[in-house]
């Protein structure tokens, strides 16, 4: 399955990743995010604008307002 990156606050969205097959590993850095196929954040890091800096191509999924089920679901649709 995917390699996902998740941030360390988000450990229901990491277990139910691992459940569904992915590797997880945890977001400490921007070079964490480097080899990941989707990165999960909790949306704490945009700026003012609302604008996140991405450090990878693929998708990068913000994880405010959703349980972990919404976001492996999400996870699976864009990986598809």
């Amino acid at each position: 399955m995917a390699r996902i990156g998740v941030e360390e606050s988000l450990s229901d969205v990491k277990d139910a990743l691992v459940q569904a097959g992915h590797e997880v590993i945890d977001l400490h850095s921007e070079e964490d995010a480097s080899g990941c196929d989707c990165c999960v954040i909790t949306g704490l890091d945009k700026d003012m604008m609302g604008n996140a800096t991405a450090s990878i191509e693929g998708p990068v999924i913000n994880a405010q307002g959703n349980n972990a089920d919404a976001i492996c679901q999400m996870v699976d649709e864009r990986l598809s």
